[in-house]
């Protein structure tokens, strides 16, 4: 898609190992404009490391007990992951959020990848949900793929860990990578966060409900630091009747006092509208930049929604300081189920995060009391 490979192409070109340019006598070497770059000499080197039977049968998968770890990826030097496939066959109906998807650059013992591996492919709600976008998918066959770019300098590391109670019988894995002779300085590390508030606390107004602060806001993703977002999924899992998505995205950029902008409501953030339909009218819709695929029950106590919103024609940039927040209803007055991801680049291989929930809290579950 033309912003992912315009962003590996911005990567590549500025570290001078995407493409080698030909030598003319000319007096300029930049090629004509209609040359895409995959018709060009390039000097990286193509890799992929997956789960293929190293026997040579027909075993192209791991098994992963209960409470183990296995390592699905491991690379030292500098590279680049393009593109991440799985596929899983596993006995328990809520394997999506008990495996946990870890990252690791350069060596740091702490992840810039912590997810539940079902959030961090846009599965919020722990079911497979069809759909395509222009960083994250999932196909039929229940294979979910990943095509952030991942920079790293010296090492990378992804693992898998299975924290539920029952064996996964088998993951697939094919990871693509290239290796690289040397990344740009501006080369920025890829950081995925999950988060939750399973229920959301609603406020209580005595007066009238305004939020101008954004204090009691649902928050997304906080970090210190230079880097920018490339967006969010969400899931939603309704407590109460009526629409949920009333609140508005508020995003604090190097000034935690007040955010720097506020949106218009929930599904106007995600580029819907009007409540995406409605409670008799709503339809899923999965596009490039934006999306709901998953609407079931709608404005229904035990509705569920599964969003996404990436901000590649636009990041999120911010030279020391990033909160991305939304209301969980007008003025946050509602108190539904939130589950989501955020995905950026910083300048440093590792931030601060909370700490994972535990498995059980992780399961969606409607909570009326």
């Amino acid at each position: 898609m033309n912003d992912r490979r315009g962003f590996l192409q911005r990567i590549l070109g500025a570290g001078g190992f995407a493409a080698a340019q030909a030598q003319t006598g000319s007096a300029s070497s930049t090629p004509p404009p209609q040359l895409p770059h995959y018709a060009r000499a390039m000097d990286h080197r193509t890799l992929k490391q997956s789960s293929f039977d190293r026997t040579g049968g027909n075993h192209d998968s791991w098994p992963i007990p209960p409470g183990e770890t296995h390592e699905v990826f491991a690379a030292q030097g500098p590279g680049v992951i393009t593109h991440i496939w799985f596929t899983i066959a596993a006995r328990s109906n809520d394997h999506l959020k008990e495996i946990v998807l870890r990252g690791y650059w350069d060596g740091n013992p702490k992840p810039s990848i912590e997810a539940p591996i079902g959030d961090f492919f846009g599965l919020n709600l722990g079911s497979y949900v069809h759909y395509q976008s222009a960083y994250l998918a999932c196909s039929p066959g229940r294979s979910l793929n990943c095509y952030f770019a991942m920079p790293y300098r010296r090492a990378a590391r992804l693992t898998v860990t299975n924290e539920g109670k029952l064996p996964v019988g088998a993951f697939y894995s094919n990871i693509d990578y290239m290796t690289v002779p040397s990344l740009p300085d501006d080369a920025l590390y890829f950081h995925a966060q999950y988060r939750q508030a399973a229920p959301c606390v609603p406020v209580k107004f005595t007066g009238p409900e305004i939020n101008l602060d954004g204090r009691h806001n649902y928050v997304y993703v906080e970090t210190r630091g230079r880097g920018h977002l490339m967006g969010v999924t969400l899931g939603v899992l309704q407590n109460a009747e009526r629409w949920w998505g009333e609140g508005d995205d508020m995003t604090f950029i190097d000034d935690e006092t007040k955010p720097v902008m506020t949106g218009t409501g929930s599904e106007d953030y995600f580029l819907g509208s009007w409540d995406f339909g409605g409670r008799d009218g709503a339809v899923p819709f999965g596009h490039h930049f934006y999306g709901a695929p998953l609407i079931v029950d709608p404005e229904r106590t035990g509705g569920r929604y599964c969003c996404y919103r990436w901000h590649g024609d636009n990041p999120i940039a911010f030279q020391r300081y990033l909160k991305h927040t939304m209301e969980h209803g007008h003025a946050n007055n509602r108190g539904d189920n939130f589950f989501s991801a955020a995905y950026w680049y910083q300048d440093a291989p590792y931030t601060d995060f909370p700490a994972l929930p535990p498995v059980e809290e992780r399961i969606p579950k409607v909570r009326t009391a």
